[in-house]
C-alpha cells in the first residue's frame, strides 16, 4: 500500500528527499483539484500547483502520498477547505512540516451550512465542506484567492486583478444562467448519494435528498423511506459522485423508475462541470415537471 501510515514515514522520506531538483517555480498546495483551477485562472503558470486530494480520491478519508508531502515542505501557500475530513486528521502536521507557508483558508469567509441546517444526512466535520460547487460561494473564494496571490506576488498585481475580474464574470455568467433556468420550475427536489450541493441548493432555493446515511450507507429503513420519497416527489434522476459506490443510487433508481447520473465534483475543471452540474440539475426538474 503506498499511501502514508504515519507521520514518521512522511519524516523520514522528507530527509531523503531533501536535494531532489526542480524547475524553481514556486510551488502552491491545494486540499483539491477544484481550487487549483481558481489559482491558475488568477494566476496562469506562474505557481506550479500541489494538489492533496487528487481527482477519484474521497477527500474525506484520503491519506496523501509522499511525494506531495515533498512538495508541501517547498510550497509557498496552502489553501485548504477547512472542513474536509482528510484535514482534520493532517492539518496540524502540514503546518509543522513547513511553518513558513502563508495559510489561506477558503471556508473563512463562506456562510457555513452545519449538521443543523441539513434536512438529509449528517457531516462528522461539523460543517458541509462542499461549498465550492455554488458560484455564489465560488464567487467569495475567487476573491479570497487573488489577494493571497496578490500577497506572494506584489508585482504582478495588476495582471492578477485583470484576470480576477475575468474569472469573476465567468463565475456570474454561471450563477445568472443557473437563476434562470431554476426560476422556470416548480418541483426543484433532487435525490443524491453524498450531500456534494448542500451549497448549491441553498443558494438557489433547491431542496437537497441525501441517500447516505450519518456518513454511512443506509439501512434498509431507510432505502425505502427514500424510495417512498423518491416516488412522492416523482423523482426521474437520482445523482451520485464519481468517487462513490452506486449500489444504493441504482437500487432506488430501479425501483422508481428514475435514471443514475453521474457527477464529478472534484473535477479540476471546476467551470465546466458547475456548468454540467447546474445542466443536469436542471433537466431532472424538466423531467420531473413533465411527468405530472
Amino acid at each position: 500500500m503506498r499511501k502514508i501510515t504515519g507521520f514518521l514515514v512522511i519524516i523520514i522520506f522528507l530527509s531523503c528527499n531533501r536535494h531532489n531538483p526542480d524547475d524553481g517555480t514556486k510551488i502552491i498546495t491545494v486540499s483539491i483539484a477544484p481550487f487549483k483551477y481558481f489559482v491558475e485562472e488568477i494566476a496562469g503558470k506562474d505557481f506550479r500547483i500541489n494538489v492533496m486530494v487528487p481527482p477519484g480520491s474521497d477527500p474525506h478519508i484520503y491519506e496523501p502520498y509522499p511525494e506531495q508531502i515533498n512538495s508541501l515542505r517547498k510550497s509557498v501557500a496552502y489553501i485548504n477547505n477547512g472542513y474536509l475530513g482528510f484535514e482534520q486528521a493532517w492539518l496540524d502536521r502540514f503546518y509543522q512540516i513547513n511553518r513558513t507557508m502563508k495559510v489561506l483558508s477558503l471556508g473563512e469567509k463562506i456562510d457555513l451550512i452545519f449538521p443543523e441546517q441539513i434536512r438529509e444526512g449528517k457531516h462528522i466535520e461539523g460543517a458541509d465542506p462542499h461549498y465550492w460547487v455554488s458560484p455564489t460561494c465560488a464567487m467569495i473564494m475567487a476573491e479570497s484567492v487573488k489577494e493571497l496571490l496578490c500577497e506572494l506576488k506584489p508585482e504582478k498585481n495588476e495582471i492578477y486583478e485583470i484576470n480576477y475580474m475575468t474569472l469573476l464574470s465567468k463565475i456570474k455568467e454561471i450563477d445568472e444562467n443557473a437563476r434562470r433556468l431554476f426560476s422556470e420550475v416548480k418541483n426543484k427536489s433532487f435525490m443524491i448519494y453524498h450531500p456534494n450541493l448542500g451549497y448549491l441548493a441553498r443558494d438557489y432555493g433547491l431542496s437537497e435528498i441525501t441517500v447516505e446515511y450519518e456518513g454511512k450507507e443506509p439501512p434498509p429503513s431507510r432505502l425505502k423511506e427514500l424510495i417512498d420519497l423518491a416516488v412522492k416527489d416523482d423523482l426521474k434522476t437520482v445523482f451520485v459522485q464519481k468517487e462513490y459506490d452506486r449500489k444504493n443510487a441504482t437500487e432506488i433508481a430501479r425501483e422508481i423508475g428514475a435514471d443514475v447520473e453521474v457527477i464529478d465534483p472534484l473535477s479540476e475543471y471546476w467551470l465546466k462541470e458547475t456548468v454540467n452540474i447546474i445542466t443536469l440539475l436542471h433537466q431532472s426538474f424538466i423531467k420531473n415537471q413533465n411527468s405530472y
